[in-house]
């Protein structure tokens, strides 16, 4: 048995059942390597929406680490065109809550600023009494 058909068990990973049926691939009992939602069909029609509400709930560490998961695993090769395009679509949902949870934190960092400078603005005025 080689490393491609051997579930990858990681923390932290796709595999973890945080996100069920994204683990990049598993062995059935006659040896074929598969992921486990090309065998329910959920494959070809993307991410469940289960999938969908799990990945909403990670926190950026969790996205950052699935998503670098799901790279190595494309890198890796030795994925059937179904597994592959189920690791992109896993890999952009993962990428866009990263990104999503990165510019919320902009959003803040940049309200922060702008009331820091208007508080610094108004710093010995008689308005900053009001």
């Amino acid at each position: 048995m080689n490393d491609q058909t051997t579930p990858n068990t990681t923390a932290g990973s796709v595999n973890d059942t945080t996100i069920e049926g994204a683990s990049p691939q598993s062995t059935d009992q006659a040896g074929n390597v598969g992921n486990d939602a090309t065998t329910t069909g959920e494959a070809m029609s993307g991410l469940t929406d289960k999938e969908r509400v799990a990945i909403a709930a990670l926190s950026y560490e969790q996205a950052r680490d699935q998503l670098i998961h799901v790279v190595q695993t494309l890198e890796a090769g030795g994925l059937n065109l179904d597994q592959s395009m189920r690791q992109w679509e896993l890999g952009e949902a993962l990428a866009t809550r990263a990104q999503g949870l990165l510019d919320q934190v902009r959003s803040k960092l940049d309200a922060a600023q702008a009331q820091q400078q208007s508080t610094a603005d108004t710093a010995g005025t008689q308005s900053n009494l009001d």
